[in-house]
């Protein structure tokens, strides 16, 4: 009789366990939860984006191919979008202009030598649909800056403006695209 019980009693445990597993999973999804960079609020029609590279408005030459590249991969990185840069086939058209570029130095070494900078990059960005061109989503001052540490071997200031595209081009894209998709 004992044993009877024991395996009553952990039966009981484990269909609890289970259906509290199962209510938790409805509560989730219920409420929204999604992984971040996983979810979109672009309508589900929306499966290839035209995307060519975005005008320079800038004074700094080639800014705009180093953005550029890295948002195409961003966007093709999400999984749901193909990107391609003929609007022939496309469901929709993001297109921009990057309209800044800024570099400050923000720390210094005991020499009075930069240490430490700040870049600063703004675009003004839409996506649409084509061929109506409605706007999905738009925003005409997206701003992306971060700190970063500068080795001192760079040889010049254009050397550091390199530096400082080159590392924050893949962070401006992830971020530019999830604003983009998670509707921010």
């Amino acid at each position: 009789m004992k044993g009877a019980a024991l395996f009553v009693k952990r039966t009981l445990r484990q269909a609890a366990l289970a259906g509290l597993a199962v209510l938790s999973a409805i509560a989730l999804h219920g409420c929204g939860y999604t992984l971040v960079g996983k979810t979109s609020t672009l309508p589900p029609s929306i499966r290839v984006i035209q995307f060519q590279t975005l005008v320079n408005k800038t004074t700094r030459v080639g800014v705009e191919q180093r953005l550029s590249s890295e948002v195409a991969k961003e966007l093709a990185s999400r999984g749901r979008f193909s990107v391609q840069a003929a609007a022939a086939g496309a469901d929709a058209d993001l297109a921009g202009e990057v309209t800044g570029f800024d570099l400050f130095a923000v720390a210094f070494d005991d020499a009075g030598r930069a240490k430490e900078y700040q870049v600063r990059i703004t675009a003004h960005v839409s996506l649409k649909t084509l061929p109506e061109e409605k706007v999905l989503w738009e925003n005409p001052s997206f701003t992306f800056q971060e700190n970063y540490s500068l080795s001192t071997s760079a040889a010049s200031y254009v050397d550091r403006e390199n530096e400082a595209i080159d590392r924050v081009a893949e962070r401006f894209a992830e971020s530019l695209v999830s604003s983009l998709l998670e509707g921010f």
